[in-house]
C-alpha cells in the first residue's frame, strides 16, 4: 500500500514540477509582439535601431508607450540623430506595469512612473519621469513630469500581465530634455580616451585591427559599452592574443564591447547574459553581468573579471576598465586560465577515508543545471524549489516504518 501511495503522490506532483520547469526564462520579445501590428512598424523599427528592444526584453516588469506610424512622422521628420531618438523613445518605456485596467484605476487619479530615460542618468531632476493622470470623461493624459499632458491613452495593444504591457498613446511625448542634441559620437576618440585612463595597451591593440576598430566606431552612435582590460592585465595576455588567427583576433576585440549603452547604475541593476559586438547567429559570444552591491563583475565559462574604473560614462558611450582580460569560451579553453594549485595529497593513513573525486561529467552536469536554474526568474525559481522540497518531504513521511512487537510494516501519516 505504501508503494501505491508513493506512486500516486509522484504522479500528482511531477506534472506540476515539469510545468514549472518548462516556463520560459525570457517571457517576452517586444519586437515580435509589435510585428503583428503593422501600424506600429516605424516605432518597432526604431526600437531595434536604437537597441532599446534588447533593454526592454531584459526587464520583467515594463510598459511601452507605442505610437502609430502616422504619429511617428512628428519624430522622424525632424532629422534627429539616432542617439537623440533613443533618448526620446527611452522616455516611452516605463519601468512599471500599466495595463489598460490599471491605467484607468490610478490611485488618487495621478501617478509618476520612472522611465528608461531616467535610468540612464541623462535626465536632470525628475524630467525622466512620466506623469499619468486620469482626466474627466474617461481620458488618461500622459506627459513628462512638469510638462503638458498633451498625449492620451488610446488602447491596449498587447498585454502579458505583470510582465510587459504595450499601450498606444496619441502622440510622441514632448520633452526638450530628451530631444536636446547629444554630443556627436562619431567624433569621439575612443582609443584616446582609453589610452589616457589606463587602457593604453588595449587601445593600441584595437588600433592595429582595422576590422574591429571600424566596428567600434560605427557602433558608438547607436550606443555602446566597452570593457577594456587594464594595461598590466593586457600585457600579460598579449602572447595568447598574438597566437590567434586574424578573424579570431577581431572576434576577441569585438567581444569586449556591448552594442548598448549601459551607465554604471544600469549595470548595477542588470543581472544576466548580454550580446556583444561579436555575437553572430550560432556564435553567441555572450558575457554575463553579475552585481553585488557596489561590485560589478563580468563572467564567461572561462573566467570572471571585475570592473575597477569608469573611463567615460556619457550616453551613448560608456567605457569601463577591468582587472583582468575577460575570455570568451568560443576562443579559449578553461586551460587558458591559470588553474588553482592542487590540494596536498592525503597521508597514507587517510587515503582510505578520503572521498572519491567527483567525475568530470557529474561536475559539468551540476554546473549546467545551476546555470539553467539561475536563468529562471527568482519568483518561479522559489516556487520550483519549494515544490521539490514538498515532494521530498512527502516521500520521506510516507516511508513504511516498523511498529509493534510483531514488527509488521505499516504506513504512518505524521
Amino acid at each position: 500500500m505504501a508503494k501505491k501511495m508513493r506512486e500516486a503522490t509522484i504522479s500528482y506532483i511531477l506534472p506540476i514540477l515539469l510545468l514549472l520547469l518548462t516556463v520560459k526564462t525570457h517571457a517576452h520579445n517586444v519586437t515580435r509582439l509589435l510585428a503583428s501590428h503593422p501600424s506600429f512598424s516605424s516605432f518597432n523599427h526604431l526600437l531595434t535601431e536604437t537597441h532599446l528592444a534588447g533593454e526592454i526584453n531584459r526587464r520583467t516588469t515594463i510598459t511601452v508607450l507605442a505610437v502609430d506610424n502616422a504619429a511617428m512622422s512628428a519624430l522622424t521628420s525632424k532629422g534627429y540623430t539616432i542617439s537623440t531618438i533613443k533618448n526620446i523613445l527611452s522616455l516611452h518605456v516605463l519601468l512599471d506595469y500599466f495595463g489598460a485596467k490599471k491605467i484607468h484605476q490610478i490611485r488618487d487619479g495621478s501617478a509618476l512612473a520612472a522611465t528608461l530615460f531616467q535610468a540612464t542618468g541623462a535626465a536632470p531632476g525628475t524630467t525622466g519621469f512620466v506623469n499619468i493622470t486620469d482626466l474627466r470623461g474617461g481620458k488618461v493624459g500622459l506627459g513628462p513630469d512638469g510638462g503638458d499632458l498633451s498625449s492620451f491613452f488610446v488602447k491596449s495593444v498587447e498585454e502579458v500581465p505583470y510582465n510587459i504591457s504595450i499601450i498606444q498613446i496619441s502622440k510622441i511625448l514632448p520633452s526638450e530634455t530628451a530631444a536636446a542634441p547629444s554630443p556627436a559620437p562619431a567624433e569621439m576618440n575612443l582609443t584616446g580616451i582609453m589610452s589616457a585612463h589606463g587602457c593604453k595597451v588595449f587601445a593600441e591593440t584595437l588600433l592595429t585591427n582595422t576590422g574591429a576598430s571600424k566596428t567600434y566606431q560605427e557602433s558608438v552612435e547607436g550606443g555602446m559599452t566597452v570593457f577594456c582590460p587594464g594595461d598590466d592585465a593586457m600585457k600579460g595576455f598579449l602572447p595568447k592574443y598574438k597566437n590567434l588567427t586574424a578573424p579570431k583576433k577581431e572576434a576577441f576585440l569585438d567581444f569586449l564591447a556591448v552594442p548598448t549603452y549601459y551607465s554604471m547604475a544600469m549595470l548595477k541593476s542588470n543581472n544576466g547574459p548580454m550580446n556583444t559586438l561579436a555575437t553572430d547567429g550560432a556564435n553567441k559570444f555572450e558575457l554575463t553581468v553579475q552585481n553585488d552591491g557596489e561590485k560589478v563583475t563580468l563572467r564567461t565559462r572561462i573566467n570572471t573579471v571585475q570592473i575597477v574604473d569608469t573611463l567615460i560614462d556619457e550616453q551613448p558611450l560608456a567605457i569601463y576598465a577591468t582587472d583582468k582580460v575577460l575570455l570568451p569560451k568560443e576562443l579559449f579553453k578553461a586551460s587558458a586560465v591559470e588553474a588553482p594549485a592542487p590540494a596536498p595529497a592525503p597521508e597514507d593513513g587517510d587515503a582510505a577515508d578520503s572521498p572519491k573525486p567527483a567525475k568530470g561529467k557529474g561536475r559539468r552536469r551540476r554546473r549546467r543545471l545551476h546555470r539553467r536554474l539561475m536563468m529562471i526568474p527568482s519568483v518561479i525559481r522559489i516556487r520550483l524549489l519549494k515544490g521539490l522540497m514538498e515532494m521530498r518531504m512527502m516521500l520521506l513521511l510516507m516511508r513504511p516504518v516498523r511498529l509493534g512487537s510483531s514488527e509488521e510494516r505499516r504506513l504512518v501519516w505524521w
